[in-house]
């Protein structure tokens, strides 16, 4: 029977010094309409910047939500320049926080998760919300069976006596590794709040994965821009509205309902451009801060690198390409390092203990490119040339293994000249978000190439007993620009 791990509820929820009193952490207008409005039944939380149920394994899943004082966000009220990115016009960036456009107020309370599975019902304790995080809780789900649908229920309210709040979600646990089961996911990167191109809904791309029902979706970084106006996160409250604006978009909240995420960090969700662990502050929000917000919003436990096993033709890798770096500018040789010693040698042993057909490794950024000449943070670039050239000759030796990474604003497969291997860049979330790349500048190591937004699609599958690995580019509407396709022989 799945479980709920005793020791980190109490660890996370706080149960040792539980105390049933909100209003020191409510805002002001909040603690006004209690004393005004007392009854709890005047009083409600809404699940507005959604869900997310994630790191899902074949027997274990971590649920990922926050409590909100309102149900639905700010509404949109700017108009944007026509140019890429889209930014918006005329917006005060000192205005306060809960007046901006996409703008959720977070609140406190209590959550808890029911999951069903035929006559199976597995209830969690109730976990109460901190402001210290944001009201965000994360809800870790042991002692899952393999292959199996569950459906969740996730129950909040604001007080221990106060009404609840329902909302459901689907998903699956992944196949065990000795099951050969076709796989479908999807993934994509680069997404800035104004960037959006479906005003009432957010962004196409997130409706368009829906509809092919992928097993699950990998983000690969720049989930949010700290340092693009509307606001620039220059300070805590700011950097915590991009996530909840973010977030309350439904084309997310509805791909989420059904779909695992697994996701990855980028400089621009956690300070600001080509950022390292020496860089100095963005405004008032340090490097430290920014850390600590990214795992206040994604519902990750250990080590940011981990692996996941999707039954016996494919695992996953997904590493961390900001917290083990060395500075940027410091000077190439054998010691300058992106993914840090320890990673290596994790990845290294996994990698090579793996018996799956498949291997993906999911990296924020490039790995193979090509990439622009004055880019300086990445294993394409000549700045971290030493790594790059050891990673693409250790990569190109392990049979069936191919990278597919985020970071870059256009949509491009690549093979490098020298070791052969193939890089799949997903391309942003949207056409506005695409750019830094002449569509015309295609050279011999471009297999394909677009500048364009959209997300990359990947199916393994079986065909007359071999298996095959298909890689499907595709637009903002789901329509496939291009494709790869390998079996186990070729």
């Amino acid at each position: 029977m799945a479980k709920f791990p005793r020791r980190i509820f109490f660890r996370k929820a706080g149960w040792g010094v539980l105390s049933f009193s909100f209003l020191p952490q409510l805002p002001l207008f909040a603690r006004i309409r209690r004393v005004f409005l007392p009854h709890p039944e005047q009083e409600r939380v809404f699940f507005t910047t959604g869900f997310k149920i994630s790191e899902v394994t074949e027997n274990s899943a971590m649920v990922w939500t926050r409590l909100c004082r309102q149900e639905h966000p700010n509404p949109v009220r700017h108009e944007r320049e026509e140019k890429v990115f889209r930014h918006p016009i005329d917006f005060d960036e000192e205005q306060p926080v809960e007046q901006m456009d996409g703008g959720v107020e977070s609140g406190p309370g209590f959550v808890r998760v029911k999951v069903y599975t035929g006559t199976e019902k597995i209830v969690s304790p109730w976990v109460q919300v901190f402001q210290r995080d944001d009201f965000t809780a994360r809800i870790p789900l042991e002692g899952l069976k393999p292959s199996t649908s569950y459906r969740v229920e996730l129950i909040g309210k604001p007080s221990v006596d106060g009404p609840t709040t329902v909302e459901q979600a689907t998903f699956s646990t992944s196949p065990s590794p000795d099951t050969a089961v076709p796989v479908l996911l999807t993934t994509s990167t680069c997404q800035y709040f104004w960037s959006f191109d479906e005003p009432s809904r957010g962004f196409r791309t997130y409706d368009s994965m829906r509809t092919l029902k992928p097993d699950f979706f990998i983000q690969t970084g720049d989930y949010v821009y700290y340092d693009k106006p509307g606001p620039l996160a220059k300070d805590l409250e700011k950097a915590r509205h991009k996530w909840r604006a973010m977030d309350a978009w439904p084309s997310l909240k509805d791909l989420y309902r059904e779909t695992p995420i697994y996701m990855l960090k980028d400089d621009h969700d956690l300070l600001k451009d080509d950022v390292h662990p020496a860089s100095s502050p963005y405004g008032k929000l340090s490097y430290m801060e920014g850390l600590k917000l990214w795992y206040e919003n994604v519902p990750i436990t250990g080590k940011p690198y981990r692996t996941f096993r999707k039954g016996k033709d494919l695992q996953i890798w997904l590493v961390e390409g900001r917290e083990y770096r060395s500075p940027n500018d410091s000077p190439d040789g054998p010691g300058k390092t992106i993914w840090g010693k320890e990673q290596i040698a994790w990845f290294k042993r996994t990698v090579e203990e793996s018996d799956a057909t498949f291997k993906l490794l999911f990296t924020a950024t490039p790995v193979v490119g090509p990439d622009r000449e004055n880019k300086m943070d990445n294993h394409a670039n000549k700045v971290y040339e030493n790594e790059g050239n050891w990673l693409r000759q250790y990569l190109s030796g392990i049979d069936h293994l191919y990278v597919v990474n985020g970071d870059r604003h256009w949509q491009y497969v690549s093979k490098d000249e020298s070791t052969g291997l193939l890089e799949f860049g997903s391309g942003p979330i949207s056409d506005y978000h695409a750019q830094g790349w002449d569509p015309n500048d295609k050279r011999p190591e471009h297999r394909f190439l677009r500048v364009k937004g959209g997300f990359l699609s990947i199916q393994v599958d079986r065909s007359s007993g071999v298996p095959a690995i298909r890689f499907t580019h595709r637009d903002v509407d789901g329509n496939p620009t291009h494709e790869e396709y390998f079996t186990k022989h070729s």
